[in-house]
């Protein structure tokens, strides 16, 4: 039965930044096709835990700092105590920085570009040494943007970042595959979380997007359920290297 392809139980999954937002829905939604989760979060996972346990699964938490990359070995180390071992890993944690680009800060370019580039490719690379050592194989997921495509405005480090969320994605599949480890990545539209919540303030700049945005609404958390099931699961098995925009049509309009 194909939905069995779509099943993970008694898998793994380490997901980082999932005390909120698209990071939660995404742990919840792992949890009830039948994931444990590790969750890696800097400021405590606050109800996470409980949702990931009302669906019947088992939930650890990492309090780790993922601006500094060298705290990686052991957030791997501490999931594989957990439960063993980790099929599945979830790059989500990200920051971003809005400034107009010709008074953009040195700091504020490094802190975006550490969280959300070099963090995700050393958390790649640690996993995917795990994988390997497992035997197997495994599921590397990636969290770009739609400023993956796209310039957009006041955000030069956040755009520079998730367009190398996407190349990264690419090279890192190439060089895996031969591993049975499937790499690709998720490009969010826009979505109601804490990082747009000064967008959707604004009402004519949120009257804006919404004008473009075909399904005519922001995305929810729960909207990004079913992608990461099936890029976590054996139904994606021959999908590598692709970044799939969860946009409701924006990339389309």
């Amino acid at each position: 039965m194909i939905l069995n392809a779509f099943n993970l139980q008694g898998k793994v999954a380490l997901i980082t930044g999932c005390n909120t937002g698209l990071g939660q829905g995404m742990a919840v939604g792992l949890a009830q096709a039948g994931c444990d989760v590790v969750g890696v979060n800097r400021s405590g996972a606050r109800d996470t835990p409980a949702l990931v346990e009302a669906a019947g699964r088992r939930f650890v938490n990492i309090d780790a700092d993922l601006m500094d990359s060298s705290a990686i070995p052991q957030v791997v180390e501490k999931a594989v105590a957990a439960f063993g071992r980790i099929d599945i890993l979830i790059n989500n944690a990200g920051i971003i920085r809005r400034q107009d680009a010709i008074e953009f800060s040195e700091q504020n370019w490094d802190d975006v570009m550490n969280v959300n580039s070099k963090t995700v490719f050393f958390m790649s690379q640690a996993v995917a040494r795990q994988f390997i050592s497992q035997g197997g194989g495994g599921k590397i997921i990636n969290i770009a943007s739609m400023l993956s495509f796209q310039g957009g405005i006041r955000v030069p480090s956040y755009t520079a970042s998730k367009s190398a969320v996407m190349g990264l994605t690419r090279l890192m599949a190439n060089e895996w595959a031969a591993h049975n480890i499937n790499v690709n990545a998720i490009a969010p539209g826009y979505m109601a979380t804490n990082n747009t919540e000064q967008l959707r303030n604004d009402e004519d700049r949120s009257q804006e997007i919404l004008s473009r945005i075909p399904a005519g609404r922001w995305g929810v958390p729960q909207d990004l359920m079913g992608p990461i099931v099936f890029l976590a699961s054996s139904a994606s098995d021959y999908v590598n290297g692709y970044t799939l925009a969860v946009d409701g049509g924006w990339l389309a309009r």
